[in-house]
C-alpha cells in the first residue's frame, strides 16, 4: 500500500479566506498559537484530528471535504463529535472485510499492532495521517469511519 501525502491545506485556506478569518483567529478557535496553526495549514506538521474536527464543525463541512475526497461540503445528519466506540467497530469491520489481521493491517499502515488494537477498542482516535491513508486507499469516508455519519459514503 502506498502511504499517501495528505492534501488538506487548500481547503483550509479556501474556507478561512471565504469567511475572511485570519490564521490567528482560527488558531484561537482551536486553542493553539498562530505559529502552530500556520504549520498545520501549510502541512508542515499534520493537524491532529481533534483540531480538524473542530474546524469542520466551525465551518460546517465534512472531514471528507477538508481531505479533498468530495466536493460535497456537508452530509445530512452529521454529528459534531467523533464516536470512538463506533469508530473502533467500523475500523474492525473494514479490517475483517479486507481479511486482514491486526498485525497485517498495522504493517500495511506502518503503525504498531497495538495502535490498531487501541483504535478498534475505541481507546484512541485514529491519527490523522492513518485515517487519511485508510480512507484514500480503501475508498471509505472519514466521517463514516469516525462515527460522524451513519451511511458509509464512498469517496472518489
Amino acid at each position: 500500500m502506498v502511504i499517501t501525502k495528505m492534501i488538506y491545506k487548500n481547503r483550509l485556506i479556501e474556507l478561512r479566506e471565504e469567511k475572511e478569518i485570519k490564521q490567528y483567529e482560527l488558531a484561537k478557535i482551536i486553542n493553539i498559537y498562530k505559529g502552530a496553526y500556520n504549520q498545520y495549514e501549510t502541512e508542515y506538521v499534520i493537524m491532529p484530528i481533534k483540531h480538524l474536527n473542530t474546524i469542520c464543525n466551525y465551518f460546517n463541512v465534512s472531514l471528507d471535504y477538508i481531505f479533498n475526497f468530495t466536493n460535497t461540503k456537508q452530509y445530512p445528519h452529521t454529528k459534531e463529535d467523533i464516536n470512538l466506540i463506533e469508530s473502533g467497530k467500523r475500523l474492525k469491520e473494514l479490517r475483517k472485510k479486507l481479511n486482514y489481521t491486526q498485525a497485517k493491517f498495522a504493517d500495511i499502515l506502518k503503525v504498531a499492532r497495538t495502535i490498531i488494537s487501541k483504535y478498534e477498542k475505541g481507546e484512541y482516535v485514529i491519527a490523522t495521517h492513518t485515517l487519511y491513508t485508510i480512507c484514500k486507499n480503501y475508498n471509505i469516508s472519514a466521517d463514516y469511519l469516525l462515527g460522524k455519519i451513519d451511511n458509509p459514503e464512498n469517496i472518489n
